[in-house]
């Protein structure tokens, strides 16, 4: 039982600090090239903010609804990504609160810093005061849109990521293994006995 709550604290520990890290990261490169950008460009980068939330979110929801099962056949098989699917949920809940907690909550965040700074690009080109009702309504506009897309996108995320969790998992382990092969990266944990188990 000790054990598990340290393993708990531990992950939980490591997630905050990928968290803070991933969120300067985004933040930083987020509000350097908005601020090179015209406003309908910064417009589509939020957008793109808010698509990545989006996805992730159904990438995690996808990894605890998943089946390990049909990909048993296509790992004996030597199936590229079939491998990477099964420990994707058997580590469904550390996959899940990277994809919907950390990406998920660092888009929300970052698309509404975006989105202020987009505000006040369209408020400067209409010549509107700081604090003036038209920078006011631009804000309440643009914050409502975001919010509506964010909340609608994982609605229907949510949807496929259910229906289609088999597929979406697959597609996810194929990409991480395409990463891990060409890229020499590490992103999944791997255990020896587990993979012979696969």
């Amino acid at each position: 039982m000790k054990s598990q709550i340290r393993k708990s604290l531990r992950f939980s520990l490591i997630i905050a600090v990928i968290t803070f890290v991933l969120a300067a990261i985004f933040s930083i490169v987020s509000s350097s090239i908005l601020g090179e950008v015209v406003w309908s460009v910064g417009l589509i980068i939020v957008f793109i903010i808010v698509l990545i939330g989006v996805i992730f979110d159904m990438l995690g929801i996808a990894s605890t609804a998943a089946d390990e099962a049909p990909f048993h056949a296509m790992a004996a098989e030597k199936v590229s990504g079939a491998k990477e699917s099964v420990i994707i949920i058997r580590n469904a809940d550390k996959f899940a609160s990277f994809c919907n907690d950390v990406i998920g909550d660092i888009s929300g965040i970052v698309s509404g810093t975006a989105s202020a700074i987009v505000i006040l690009q369209i408020a400067n080109i209409l010549g509107a005061d700081e604090g003036s009702a038209v920078q006011i309504t631009l804000s309440v506009v643009l914050t409502s849109f975001v919010a509506a897309l964010t909340v609608g996108g994982k609605a229907i995320g949510k949807y496929f990521a259910i229906n289609a969790s088999t597929s979406i998992i697959f597609f996810a382990g194929k990409t991480i293994a395409f990463l891990e092969r060409n890229l020499k990266l590490k992103i999944l944990p791997r255990k020896k006995q587990a993979d012979k188990q696969v």
